[in-house]
């Protein structure tokens, strides 16, 4: 970890910070302001003349990925002082996708509006996020963008590698692969615990690359972080010192007063959705960045995703889609290295959180090991490592990730095996009665951002046994989920509208054909329009989820997957930056 170069320093004008309409005042509410900070033992040193910088830390027991964060915001904490800077460590909600019932993708946007109040009504200069595990990625930097405060992003990491015999794990995407195993009766309940006991080898995000590593490369190339954060393995040195470099640059944002409105533009985005392609990432992916676009005023569309994708190739051999891990991914170079292999598809120009353009930033970052970043002459996938498909059954789109698809099945028409939700699946689909084929197509509906309820990743539907038995691996998935970005398969995902909404999803019955051709982007439901009509007529509108609490505003408000999922009152900036009394 090489640290960030040297800068001219900003100008240090103690009544310019934004905490300075908190303490420096004489008047009595001022007093009461510098008093009770007093009481907690802080001193006018402490304080007065120089940027408070918060730590916002998403660290929980109940969240495993996040378990080493209370070291690092220590680290932080250490790099702040060193630059001048008073730190405040200000916990916000932790979400962890592993125990988290039904979906942390429920509380994505109750993270991201505590984050952007806590920044807009406490006396704030700048702010470290910490988060990393899937959903603290996106919902930080939603609440960042729409406070508009100095904000740096620090990502939790990656795991260390595991083994089991002469197996390199990778979470997730092994847990899918052997858990089909096992219920093809090739693995014995030793070996599956013994799995279990390894496969998640230290604190730190999966460590292949998922949602959680995704989004911390997007948060890289968008500039929210320091240079090579996103591949830093969370318990190594570099790790630690990577946390003091964040803090210490932290203190200069708080000076220079660079606003995340200066990060966030349309060709910033670009460079995003780039990167997110280039490392065969996470489909969550595509739903969070319209999200955080929406945040900026800044309209993506599921089209603009697909323009880029046919144009970028996949030069990080990563899993599922690949063969290496995150942390082969930082010994081979990193992001700045993979980024600099497609230099010419990026908006090189965008500014960073180093105070340097994003060129500037990946200059002669080296690639030391072409088989984890390979050339472009050798990708892992030509083009359309994920894709957008259109069409009677998703007529406001849905997407699939083919690079972790089976490609005899980049076209195929098949008949449909419909679950009317996941108690429904989880029951019948071992049933050794069920009617299904490897040429069937598995359907799942009520299970989107309204139906599930919170769009979890339930779209990776298992295999029946009786097929997994005879040796099928891979069949034509359909849902209006998510699925982990630690999965594969051909699943085809976010089908809007949802067919809680009568969404045509809903209407489809088991035998009917559907076909999906990839390569056509498209996807279609062959059934008479004539009888889709009296279906729909048919249609008795599902009984809302919440009646009361966050959940009744989040199915009041939610958008659908196409539009990023956010809740619709909060596209745009905070209309001010500050309280409005003091």
């Amino acid at each position: 970890m090489t640290s960030p170069a040297p800068r001219d320093p900003a100008p240090r004008d103690p009544a310019r910070l934004r905490s300075a309409r908190w303490f420096a005042p004489d008047d009595l509410r001022s007093f009461g302001h510098r008093s009770r900070l007093k009481g907690m033992g802080f001193d006018d040193i402490d304080f007065r003349d120089r940027p408070v910088v918060a730590i916002l830390n998403t660290w929980s027991e109940l969240n495993t990925c996040h378990s080493h964060f209370r070291d690092r915001a220590e680290d932080v904490r250490r790099g702040i002082l060193q630059a001048g800077g008073f730190p405040v460590e200000v916990p916000v909600l932790s979400l962890g996708e592993m125990l988290m019932k039904p979906t942390t993708m429920l509380y994505r946007n109750l993270l991201a509006m505590e984050v952007e109040e806590v920044l807009r009504c406490h006396p704030i200069d700048a702010a470290v996020l910490m988060g990393g595990c899937d959903k603290t990625v996106p919902a930080m930097l939603m609440g960042a963008i729409s406070a508009d405060v100095p904000s740096i992003f620090l990502p939790a990491g990656p795991m260390l590698k595991a083994r089991w015999k002469t197996e390199t794990l990778g979470s997730g995407s092994d847990a899918w692969k052997f858990w089909d195993q096992r219920g093809a009766g090739l693995l014995c309940d030793a070996d599956w615990n013994q799995i279990e006991n390894c496969i998640a080898r230290s604190a730190g995000t999966c460590m292949t690359m998922g949602t959680a590593s995704t989004m911390a490369c997007v948060a890289e190339s968008l500039g929210f972080t320091l240079r090579n954060a996103a591949a830093t393995p969370s318990v190594i040195a570099d790790h630690g010192r990577l946390g003091a470099q964040t803090g210490r640059r932290a203190v200069e944002l708080a000076w220079e007063d660079l606003r995340p409105s200066r990060l966030v533009t349309r060709e910033s985005i670009d460079n995003a959705l780039t990167t997110a392609l280039a490392i065969g990432g996470s489909t969550n992916a595509i739903v969070h960045l319209i999200a955080l676009a929406g945040r900026a005023g800044i309209t993506l569309t599921l089209d603009r995703f697909d323009e880029l994708s046919r144009r970028t190739p996949v030069i990080g051999d990563l899993r599922p889609g690949g063969r290496f891990l995150m942390e082969d991914f930082y010994d081979a170079g990193g992001l700045p290295a993979l980024l600099n292999q497609i230099r010419d598809l990026l908006n090189l120009e965008c500014l960073t959180v180093s105070g340097q353009t994003l060129g500037v930033q990946i200059a002669g970052a080296e690639v030391i090991e072409p088989q984890v970043i390979r050339p472009r002459d050798q990708p892992v996938f030509a083009s359309g490592g994920t894709c957008v498909l259109r069409g009677n059954l998703a007529p406001d789109g849905c997407v699939i990730k083919p690079l972790g698809a089976d490609p005899r099945l980049q076209r195929h028409r098949g008949p449909a095996v419909v679950f009317e939700d996941y108690p429904d699946m989880k029951a019948r689909l071992d049933d050794p009665e069920l009617d299904v084929t490897a040429d069937s197509v598995l359907v799942l509906r009520n299970a989107g951002p309204l139906g599930a309820p919170g769009f979890p990743e339930w779209g990776m539907l298992p295999i029946p046994k009786k097929l997994l038995r005879q040796g099928v691996r891979d069949m034509v998935r359909i849902s209006d989920a998510r699925m982990s970005g630690t999965s594969y398969g051909t699943c085809v995902l976010h089908v809007a509208p949802e067919s809680f909404l009568g969404g045509p999803l809903a209407w489809v019955r088991t035998g009917d054909e559907i076909e999906i051709d990839l390569p056509a982007r498209s996807i279609h439901w062959h059934c008479d329009p004539a009888e889709i009509e009296r279906r729909k007529l048919a249609w008795v509108p599902p009984v809302p989820k919440f009646e009361r609490g966050y959940g009744h505003l989040f199915s009041k408000h939610v958008t659908q997957a196409n539009l990023g999922c956010d809740f619709d009152f909060l596209a745009g900036r905070s209309p001010g930056a500050e309280p409005g009394i003091f």
